[in-house]
């Protein structure tokens, strides 16, 4: 049996849940989110976009499946802390190598467990993503919530630095080679690389502040512009990376970070949600098509509509794809001049549902279309 400590969670406004140790000991501090997913926390927290968040998993029930080397989304856990309502007391799955525990324990990832995660759910839903902190040691809640209310806000932050490779790479196409692309890597999740790879996409992972020569460099077909954390207002190096991009017709696919930056270099602009979407339950309407998916979500911010679903860029004409069911909130762009297109949800699909999984193709004919005209 787990030996546990008393354990505290302070958000800014004051509000504070008392609770036990789970995973790293110490204090750790972060925005406060949420998600909705049922399954898949392994995939969730290793997810670069959750760096500097403490992620709050709805499922009442956690770790039941352990932890396996096949399910990172990246080379660590970059959540900053954990809340779990009930642990589970065993692995039951044949694929884990670990507990879910222990996992934390050794990456020194600070977790709190006996919090009523459906009341702190409904609190964040009505007052919106918020700086937190956990301890289980030195438990006094004032003086956390000194410390909670001295961290960085998300609004205006700048991560992607923090998260991307330190040096372009080169990953094989599976099979025969069809075209080259370049990943921008604002803290990319390894199985986008392997929905590309397996198209016979041979990869150039490049740095987030890679310029335009550099991505060319590799001999790109397109680019992958890829998700990441914090705000992408704050993201110009990238936005004016993607304008020359744009500029000289490049193909280009973003999701997530990378739909936010394509809409800047379009003329939009980007706004913090009050919650944020995450999850594998997101419903989204294809507007093109009439088709709705189960999308994969992980934001917290979004981009602003146009006044129209039709409208006008520095690029020619573009037009909105995609709306969320739940709030209208905008998923997709196309534009009709340049090769680009791109969608706020996840559609490598780790954790969730495959209904998006076609989008890769999407990029795939973009590429061919160009090499046949």
């Amino acid at each position: 049996m787990t030996s546990r400590t008393g354990a505290v969670l302070v958000l800014e406004d004051g509000r504070t849940f008392h609770g036990e140790s789970f995973g790293g000991l110490g204090q750790t501090f972060g925005e406060a989110v949420f998600t909705t997913a049922m399954t898949g926390y392994q995939e969730v927290l290793t997810d670069p976009s959750c760096h500097r968040q403490i992620v709050t998993m709805t499922a009442a029930h956690v770790g039941n499946t352990g932890v396996n080397e096949a399910d990172a989304e990246s080379e660590r856990v970059w959540a900053s802390g954990v809340v779990i309502r009930q642990p589970s007391p065993i692995v039951s799955s044949w694929r884990a190598k670990q507990s879910l525990e222990s996992h934390l324990a050794e990456a020194g990832v600070v977790g709190i467990c006996g919090v009523d995660t459906r009341a702190l759910t409904r609190h964040l839903r009505t007052a919106g993503a918020m700086r937190a902190g956990i301890a289980s040691t030195g438990l006094d809640p004032q003086a956390l919530l000194d410390e909670v209310r001295r961290v960085p806000k998300m609004k205006g932050a700048s991560l992607t630095d923090e998260v991307t490779t330190s040096r372009a790479y080169r990953l094989e196409a599976d099979g025969a080679k069809r075209f080259t692309v370049a990943v921008l890597d604002l803290g990319v999740k390894r199985n986008s690389l392997r929905s590309l790879t397996k198209r016979g996409l041979e990869l150039w992972v490049m740095p987030a502040r890679s310029g335009v020569e550099e991505i060319l460099a590799t001999g790109a077909d397109a680019v992958f512009v890829s998700n990441g954390p914090g705000d992408p207002a704050a993201a110009d190096t990238q936005v004016e990376t993607i304008r020359q991009l744009l500029q000289r017709r490049v193909a280009t696919f973003g999701i997530c970070m990378g739909h936010q930056l394509l809409a800047r270099a379009l003329g939009l602009s980007t706004y913090k949600l009050d919650f944020g979407h995450r999850g594998v339950n997101q419903p989204v309407k294809d507007l093109d098509s009439g088709a709705v998916a189960i999308t994969s979500h992980n934001h917290g911010f979004a981009v602003s509509s146009p006044h129209s679903t039709a409208f006008d860029t520095p690029f020619g004409a573009a037009r909105v794809t995609h709306r969320c069911l739940n709030d209208d909130v905008l998923e997709g762009l196309a534009c009709e001049e340049v090769p680009a297109f791109s969608v706020q949800f996840h559609p490598e699909s780790a954790a969730g549902t495959h209904d998006a999984d076609y989008l890769f193709e999407r990029l795939v004919d973009m590429m061919e279309g160009q090499a046949d005209a």
